[in-house]
């Protein structure tokens, strides 16, 4: 048992010094953008702060309702002393730990012969490596790995898909928890739904079309049933609980799914992976999730046991469902393929067999290589400070300006969330469009309770603004990449809200 404990955390450690790896490179890149700054991605910044606050909460959320994230950072938030950027950062780590943590789940028991501990270390380390290749600014390019470290882009769905997975191979793999683990995997599946319906197309269709296939063989009838069971009354119960959160929901996301635009699917998501094919990095990286893909299949058909064939058939069978399923739903969304490169890191721990070395050389192999790992861990650690304080100029004159200015000004969707997160008072900057009409898109509604506001914040991806009133801003504060209008004189009526 000691033995057991021991090996436990040594694999945790080793994860977490593959994550500060994973998330030093990704920060020291042009990919801090999406981490750090992107309108999208400081979402659950916005409403933890909000949280903390004590604010009257009415937000509007698009169909993703985010609470397992903000449940974390809300906590990490409450618990560390530090910026949101530096929190930013510590999500980033938590969330590939979390990955690990499933991904261990899915290596399944340890037993003789077996190094399920090692297998899921190199599981992340694939992952993490890949997510390394990735260096674009831009949240449509088809860097799918480095997305697990934003707290945006469905990173507890993605640990929730690896659990679930996890779970069915224990049901399957003989585990004398028979009762405890249908009610775990309708659990996950639930609280998974609820917070984030895109589960119920990247892992309960799916892996239920792949069950219902598995029934033709017979084999293990009654843990498939079980199976097929826990997923059906989970996802039901998951849409369920989303009703009473209706009030939240500005969009069901019904509207993203437009079959006759399949075509131009298919090319948008062609021309993404082009784009990624003009970098040798992207090119590796295509190459390793091609192999992943390739061995499943092998692994499938050349089983060890019927869990491990589980694993090995969803490694690839699942991504290339959910592709397919993306493209005939016309979507036109980069984030929504994140199971093409997740998923295929399970074939590696579908059948995790220790190697057969002698034990001095496979002792002496697994320790250069965790000291190497934990080294790359620790020289990190001042790569992400350095990333985390990285000075904006810009960002601070602007905030500076608004807090000093004691007034409540007003700036579009992609302009102003940065700056209303930096904000002492992120009330005090409303977001609108460009007629200055309410734009109640994952914000707190009581914010467009302002009638009016005194200033205009603006920068390159602003549109043109069609102002309800004539008037000429008083003075034009340059702030670098931002500029603020300020109407002092002039008051501007903020015109009703929309989503």
């Amino acid at each position: 048992m000691t033995r057991t404990w021991m090996r436990e955390l040594a694999g945790w450690t080793l994860a977490l010094a593959v994550a500060l790896v994973t998330a030093g490179a990704v920060a020291a890149s042009a990919r801090a953008e999406l981490l750090f700054r992107d309108g999208d991605s400081v979402i659950v910044a916005l409403l933890s702060r909000s949280i903390l606050a004590g604010d009257r909460l009415d937000w509007a959320m698009s169909s993703v309702l985010f609470l397992p994230e903000t449940a974390v950072f809300t906590t990490l938030d409450a618990l560390l002393p530090v910026g949101v950027d530096a929190l930013l950062a510590v999500s980033a780590v938590v969330n590939l730990l979390g990955l690990y943590g499933a991904i261990r789940v899915a290596a399944g028991r340890a037993r003789e012969g077996r190094a399920p501990v090692a297998w899921s270390v190199v599981a992340l380390g694939v992952f993490g490596a890949i997510a390394m290749t990735e260096t674009s600014a831009s949240r449509d390019a088809l860097d799918l790995a480095s997305l697990q470290l934003t707290t945006t882009y469905y990173s507890a769905t993605v640990i929730a898909v690896v659990l679930s997975i996890g779970l069915a191979r224990r049901m399957r793999d003989g585990s004398s928890h028979r009762i405890a683990l249908p009610l775990l995997l309708l659990g996950v599946t639930a609280a998974s739904t609820l917070s984030n319906p895109l589960f119920a197309a990247w892992l309960a269709a799916p892996l239920l079309v792949i069950l219902a296939v598995d029934l033709l063989r017979r084999a293990d009838l009654r843990g498939t049933l079980s199976l097929i069971g826990a997923l059906l009354a989970g996802t039901a119960a998951g849409f369920a609980l989303r009703i009473p959160f209706a009030a939240w929901i500005a969009n069901t996301g019904a509207g993203y799914a437009q079959p006759t635009m399949w075509r131009e699917s298919l090319e948008y998501y062609g021309r993404l992976v082009g784009d990624r094919l003009q970098e040798p990095l992207g090119v590796l990286a295509l190459l390793v999730v091609v192999a992943l893909l390739a061995l499943g299949v092998v692994r499938t058909f050349r089983p060890v046991d019927e869990a491990s064939r589980l694993v090995s058939l969803v490694s690839w069978a699942l991504p290339l469902v959910v592709m397919l399923g993306a493209i005939a739903l016309g979507t036109h969304a980069a984030r929504y393929l994140q199971p093409l490169v997740f998923v295929p890191m399970l074939v590696l721990v579908a059948h995790p067999r220790a190697l057969r070395l002698p034990a001095r050389p496979r002792r002496l192999a697994a320790a250069v290589v965790a000291i190497a790992v934990l080294v790359g861990g620790g020289l990190s650690v001042p790569r992400i400070a350095s990333a985390v304080d990285r000075p904006d100029a810009d960002l601070t004159c602007v905030t500076d300006w608004v807090d000093a200015s004691g007034r409540t000004g007003a700036g579009q969707f992609w302009t102003v969330r940065l700056p209303k997160l930096h904000a002492e008072d992120p009330a005090r900057l409303v977001q609108v469009d460009h007629r200055l009409d309410g734009y109640a898109w994952l914000v707190n509604r009581s914010d467009l309770e302002t009638r009016e506001v005194t200033f205009l914040v603006q920068d390159s991806q602003t549109v043109a603004w069609e102002l309800p009133l004539a008037a000429v801003p008083d003075r034009i504060v340059e702030c670098g990449r931002w500029t603020i209008l300020d109407f002092a004189s002039t008051p501007l009526p903020i015109g009703p809200a929309h989503s």
